[in-house]
């Protein structure tokens, strides 16, 4: 039988050693007003993505700045710029002129389960390089994001009760193999160890994200112009279907590419570009994914029939209504 003594160790030999090896990967920042250090306007954390000085932190700690400057766990310093930001996603990538970084391995959050031990590192409180210890408290959550006039709910948040303070945005939530699962994100409830830490987590749609943010500096989402919510489908187009869900539209932007393809007030959405749409997060994510101004399909339950539209997407921007 193990022992209390003998499980504590175990434990604690798991956390230093993801500790050891996340550590070096995981900056300070101060952001400044604007690009290299000038007058400090925030603090938050960052994780390395690439050796040649890309990190990745989240964009609502370098929302008030264009640049600022970098500490390392070694005392290695340097200026950084925003190389690109999304609100939407609460995410953005930065450039440092540090070379020769430690990039550690990008997990898969999809893999996660509740219970799991995880670590967040991050520079809490300006205590750069600080670590805490907790587990997975829930999976599937969701965190509104505002950009402009437009909210959207970030899909798939990783709760856990790992303690997380001011300055831990930005970074590494990291499983037991060391591998970053999540870019930490909010703080939820009172500041002193008593709240819930949210991560936006790494996974197939935010490593897309990443991507854009490096080659483009933004994200490029699809907007059709419809507001709805979830909801059963009848029961023929459900066993067509072979699923149980769909998007009802409750509003369609007067000359919006919805109104313009003839989408109407009660339709049902089922798939978008032939991914299949079951809730409001799908539709979401189907639009980060689908390129704007790209005649896209969009299948509808209208009146117990199916029936397929086509449609062009403009770009969601804050020059399309909200």
């Amino acid at each position: 039988m193990i022992t209390d003594h003998e499980a504590l160790d175990a434990y604690s030999t798991v956390v230093s050693t993801v500790a050891e090896r996340v550590l070096p990967s995981v900056a300070s920042l101060e952001v400044s007003a604007g690009p290299g250090p000038h007058r400090t306007v925030g603090t938050g954390s960052a994780v390395v993505l690439a050796p040649d000085g890309l990190l990745v932190t989240a964009a609502h700690v370098v929302r008030t700045g264009a640049g600022g400057r970098v500490t390392f766990r070694d005392g290695t310093r340097a200026g950084f710029d925003v190389v690109g930001s999304d609100p939407l996603s609460d995410l953005a990538v930065i450039r440092t002129s540090v070379t020769e970084l430690t990039a550690p391995e990008l997990g898969d959050a999809s893999r996660l389960r509740v219970g799991q031990l995880v670590v967040a590192v991050g520079s809490p409180l300006g205590f750069a390089g600080s670590v805490s210890a907790g587990v997975v408290s829930a999976l599937g959550r969701s965190l509104p994001a505002v950009s402009g006039r437009h909210v959207r709910l970030i899909d798939n948040v990783i709760q856990t009760d790992a303690s997380l303070h001011p300055g831990n945005s930005g970074g590494a939530l990291v499983d037991s193999a060391g591998r970053v699962v999540g870019i930490n994100t909010a703080l939820v409830g009172p500041s002193v160890g008593q709240g819930l830490g949210l991560a936006v987590p790494i996974d197939e749609g935010t490593r897309r994200i990443i991507g854009s943010l490096i080659h483009e500096g933004r994200v490029r989402r699809a907007y059709l112009g419809v507001g709805g919510g979830g909801r059963p489908l009848p029961p023929r187009a459900a066993a067509a279907l072979g699923r149980s869900r769909g998007v009802e539209v409750l509003t369609v932007v007067t000359g919006s590419p919805a109104a313009t393809a003839g989408i109407r007030v009660e339709d049902i959405i089922v798939a978008v570009a032939g991914k299949p749409v079951e809730d409001v997060v799908d539709l979401q994510r189907v639009a980060t994914m689908t390129p704007p101004d790209q005649a896209v399909s969009v299948e509808l339950v209208r009146g117990g029939q199916l029936v397929t539209v086509e449609t062009v997407p403009v770009e969601l921007d804050d020059t399309v209504p909200a």
